[in-house]
């Protein structure tokens, strides 16, 4: 069985948000379940843009404030990363308000740089990732549940897609875009790999329609965790009730074997037919995910791929 924790919250003030983590992550052994004393712990928020402050695009500040205090008391040493869509994570961060807060923790905002991992997946044999995600030795998961013009929806995932560097973000959209199958199978292939030991998703306030950023805030008063990223994921399309086919990510993990059914996950707070949300607003159409790039940008993207893979192979293996 695999064990989600869910439950409701109905506020991003500080201590009532702390306590609501505290709750959430009892039934999984509490945060000294995933962090030790001197642990370097990544935490990886949606930080995708700076353009749209206020219309809930991203993971909250306060969140990521109270994951931190944990973090911290745990005796552990967090720092937050990301590669945003547009701009930089420090850019990002300063634009939604994660500075003061971030500052007051005396957590380090960092850039992610690339490396080549080869991974177990014959289909993506390597994939370029954060050296500073695969050195962590704790990687916290922390996503924005939202709606997605060109996959539906984004959890916990794609979240981790924000731990490919810079310009491979484009090269993947391009290379795997063609077919949203494969696209999806990358994602699931990118998260495996990654293997976050602990994923929270911010569901207090989600983003609904257009998403990842043209959409509105929804208000939706719930917070999710779980060791597996995978069963996470399952449990939150149940709670906005969204079938599994129209999802790429979790229709990738189906055919790839990592998704469980809703009857082998097991709820130790609320289930998902206790949290249900009606009339979650999806995308009016979904968009093409290699965004039709033309000619002269795929000829750049190829020969930055090809010089990119002349680099050696670092291997890992899963925490």
């Amino acid at each position: 069985m695999y064990t989600v924790s869910l439950n409701r919250a109905n506020s991003y003030e500080l201590s009532a948000l702390y306590s609501s983590l505290t709750t959430l992550l009892e039934p999984l052994g509490g945060i000294t379940a995933f962090v030790k004393p001197g642990d370097r712990v990544l935490l990886k928020p949606n930080l995708l843009t700076g353009s749209r402050p206020g219309k809930e695009c991203i993971t909250r500040p306060e969140l990521v404030y109270c994951v931190a205090k944990l973090v911290t008391e745990a005796g552990g040493k967090p720092f937050l990363g990301d590669s945003p869509a547009f701009g930089s994570a420090m850019g990002v961060a300063k634009t939604n308000g994660y500075l003061p807060l971030m500052k007051e923790l005396d957590i380090p905002i960092i850039e992610f740089k690339g490396k080549r991992y080869e991974t177990e997946s014959n289909e993506f044999n390597h994939l370029r990732l954060s050296k500073e995600t695969m050195d962590a030795d704790v990687v916290i998961n922390l996503p924005k549940l939202k709606s997605h013009v060109q996959l539906t929806l984004t959890m916990g995932v794609k979240n981790l897609f924000g731990c490919v560097p810079g310009k491979m973000k484009a090269w993947w959209h391009m290379e795997a875009g063609k077919d949203a199958n494969r696209f999806g199978e990358m994602l699931v292939e990118t998260a495996k790999a990654i293997n976050p030991d602990l994923t929270i998703i911010d569901g207090i306030i989600g983003h609904e329609g257009n998403g990842p950023s043209g959409g509105e805030p929804k208000f939706l008063g719930i917070l999710g965790a779980s060791a597996d990223v995978f069963a996470l994921d399952r449990a939150m399309i149940e709670i906005i009730g969204v079938e599994p086919h129209l999802v790429p990510t979790i229709a990738a993990q189906i055919r790839l074997g990592y998704c469980c059914a809703e009857s082998e996950i097991d709820f130790p707070l609320l289930s998902p037919s206790q949290l249900r949300i009606k009339n979650w607003k999806l995308p009016e159409a979904l968009v093409p995910i290699d965004f039709g790039f033309p000619r002269v940008v795929r000829s750049t993207f190829k020969h930055l791929y090809i010089r990119l893979i002349k680099e050696p192979l670092t291997t890992y293996s899963n925490k």
